[in-house]
């Protein structure tokens, strides 16, 4: 008899038929999954890009509007709204209904909006009263899983629930201004103190003479009026005096002063600030101030006594914090401009321009080395650069054709911003920063 012998693997096809169909379904199962996962995994980063925006957007809003309401009232809640409302317009831009659909029209539920002095914090609402930086922030922004909830039914892996967040800080930070007026006023680089509220001899509110007029003695030397080189003659001088600017300077450049005193085109382009205008320039270029309110009779210039004084009603005008005053009389200062125009962009203020632009009566100046100061043309180190609020406009002629400022700590500047937060005086400009846990210095993951 013989036998049959079975020849090797002749069998294995037609027994590994069902193995090799469920290896195939799980490798395709495990295939869709990843597949499903990464369009998962793309639609959260999508949304993350997208949330990350908007409270960009919504903290620079917030910190821009906290620099115009300082001085005001109900300042924590008009940056908040101002915060909460940039959030709401880039949630309902194109493309974004998702987000928008998540806010509801109640970005206040979906959004958090805090106020700190410092870049570090702590940050809280209402925040302190000397607040400069905006935190916006958004803990949880849930999203529609198509395949992440099938993909836990086989472990979670910690995945969790499919959700983004998003937070960031903006405030302000130093730069060296474009947009110099072409006036310098003399400062003493041995009285430097931020700490002690000490620039360059400089404090906060104090009343300084940015132009000199004919037959004052000169802070630089005989012929000069506090008049820089910034370009060629009269046309220039009132062209940058109106804010069209663009000569760029920073700390240890050297400026040419320019002697003589050019009162027609210096009146000019100053009293454009205050909506007056003469000579060749207009509204549409160089529109007034939100507040042009100034006090009346305007502020005079005694040189006749040493040292030269201030008057208004023939009285002394003396500072303290800024507030102006001459006897008894209250002056229109710096403190009173910058509650009005706190009021204009919070929309409960009287006296506004309805054309009026921010900060057009803060100028920024160079505030020079005059040591050794000589005659004429003659070139000065920079210190710095000083923010003066102009006090009222420049009279046309005559030997009151002064320009009257109060020194103020910071304004708002153009250029780049700088790479830390604000520490310093002069021009600042609002930009985002990484945003700090607790104080500790620590950043977060989704600044």
């Amino acid at each position: 008899m013989n036998r049959r012998i079975q020849q090797p693997f002749t069998a294995t096809p037609r027994r590994q038929k069902g193995s090799v169909s469920v290896l195939m379904v799980i490798a395709l199962a495990a295939i869709g999954m990843v597949a499903a996962l990464a369009l998962d995994g793309g639609h959260m980063m999508l949304n993350k890009t997208r949330l990350q925006n908007a409270v960009d957007a919504a903290a620079l809003s917030g910190a821009k509007t906290l620099s115009q309401v300082e001085g005001g009232v109900n300042i924590a809640s008009t940056t908040r709204t101002a915060a909460l409302n940039t959030l709401t317009h880039n949630a309902n831009a194109t493309g974004n209904t998702e987000l928008a659909t998540a806010v509801g029209g109640n970005a206040a539920t979906f959004a958090v909006v805090e106020l700190a002095s410092s870049v570090y914090g702590p940050f809280s609402y209402p925040g302190p009263a000397d607040a400069k930086y905006v935190r916006v922030s958004v803990p949880s922004y849930n999203l529609t899983g198509f395949f992440w909830n099938f993909a836990q039914v086989f472990g979670s892996g910690g995945l969790g629930a499919k959700a983004v967040a998003a937070i960031a800080t903006a405030g302000p930070s130093p730069t060296s201004p474009c947009d110099l007026a072409p006036l310098m006023v003399c400062g003493d680089p041995t009285q430097y103190n931020p700490g002690a509220g000490m620039f360059w001899g400089f404090q906060f509110g104090d009343l300084q003479v940015l132009k000199t007029a004919a037959g004052n003695s000169s802070p630089i030397g005989p012929g000069n009026f506090q008049l820089l080189d910034f370009g060629s003659g009269g046309s220039t001088v009132r062209e940058d005096l109106a804010g069209g600017g663009n000569v760029c300077r920073t700390v240890g450049d050297n400026v040419q002063t320019a002697p003589g005193n050019k009162v027609g085109p210096t009146s000019q382009g100053l009293n454009t600030r205050f909506g007056i205008y003469n000579g060749p320039v207009s509204a549409s270029d160089y529109p007034p101030d939100m507040v042009t309110t100034s006090s009346n009779p305007a502020i005079t210039y005694d040189d006749s006594v040493t040292p030269a004084q201030a008057k208004y009603k023939g009285k002394t005008v003396t500072s303290s914090n800024g507030n102006l005053t001459a006897g008894g009389d209250a002056i229109f200062d710096y403190n009173d401009w910058r509650a009005s125009v706190a009021g204009c962009v919070a929309g409960a203020g009287s006296g506004c321009e309805s054309q009026g632009v921010f900060e057009r009566r803060m100028m920024k100046i160079v505030v020079g080395n005059c040591t050794g100061k000589q005659g004429g043309s003659t070139s000065i180190p920079v210190l710095g650069f000083g923010c003066y609020y102009v006090v009222q406009p420049m009279d046309g002629g005559g030997g009151d054709a002064q320009i009257f400022g109060q020194f103020v700590k910071e304004c708002e500047g153009d250029n780049v911003a700088g790479p830390t937060p604000s520490t310093d005086s002069g021009p600042q400009i609002i930009q985002l920063y990484k945003t700090y846990l607790n104080g500790s210095g620590t950043p977060s993951t989704d600044s």
